[in-house]
């Protein structure tokens, strides 16, 4: 019962395929013309597209769009003398070409103001030119002495560097002469000697200013006497 069921639906569908492939084929007549069957029919436009549509302005339901001059320029700039415009009427008052003309001279620059302003600009590129070409001829003039400058800054830098190596192995030697073992230069005795040594450098300073103070009040006092000796000898004699 199934299967009969199935096959009459089967060939229900067949046919209802076969009438619409019927209905929209092609057909070919005696003189070999393709004639092809549409299923709808274009409705024609109830408007007359023969003639430029103008807008009545007399009537209310006329939008106000289409009752400026905008719009009067527009259908005589697409139709011509067919939309009935007088193109007199077309050119803007008096009125309005004065705010035309005060527009563009205040947003757009006339044909000499703009030749001016080509110049100043031309002027500045030179002017900025030469400044630069001017800088770069005192810079190159100033090359030899700059490349001296660097070469003996880097001199000083590599003797710097190799004083402050000397500096810490002669006192990495001292502290191990003094601890008699290898001290590491993060440790705490390390440091500790070092503050004890700046103390003592500071008190041999001290100690060698103090010296050559006393070696020059000496010498001054000598030189005061020898002058005294000098100056009282003639008139006792």
């Amino acid at each position: 019962m199934a299967a009969s069921v199935l096959g009459r639906r089967a060939v229900l569908l067949t046919d209802a395929i076969s009438v619409s492939l019927n209905a929209f084929s092609p057909k070919i007549c005696n003189h070999g013309v393709l004639l092809q069957t549409a299923g709808y029919h274009v409705k024609l436009s109830r408007f007359n597209v023969k003639e430029p549509f103008i807008p009545d302005k007399q009537n209310e339901r006329t939008p106000e769009w289409q009752k400026t001059a905008k719009h009067d320029r527009k259908l005589f700039g697409r139709y011509g003398s067919s939309s009935g415009i007088d193109p007199s009427t077309l050119w803007p008052s008096r009125a309005q070409l004065d705010d035309i003309i005060a527009e563009e001279k205040q947003w757009q620059s006339s044909l000499e103001e703009m030749l001016q302003n080509i110049a100043v600009k031309d002027k500045e590129l030179a002017d900025k030119r030469r400044a630069r070409e001017k800088l770069i001829a005192a810079n190159m003039a100033k090359m030899p002495d700059m490349v001296a400058k660097w070469r003996m800054e880097k001199r000083e830098a590599r003797e710097k560097k190799k004083e402050e190596k000397a500096k810490r192995d002669r006192l990495l030697a001292e502290a191990q002469e003094r601890f008699g073992h290898t001290v590491d230069p993060r440790s705490t005795k390390f440091q500790d000697m070092l503050k004890d040594m700046e103390k003592e450098e500071r008190k041999k300073r001290k100690l060698l200013k103090r010296k050559k103070r006393e070696e020059e009040q000496g010498m001054f006092a000598a030189t005061a006497t020898g002058d005294n000796a000098s100056a009282s000898g003639p008139a006792t004699s």
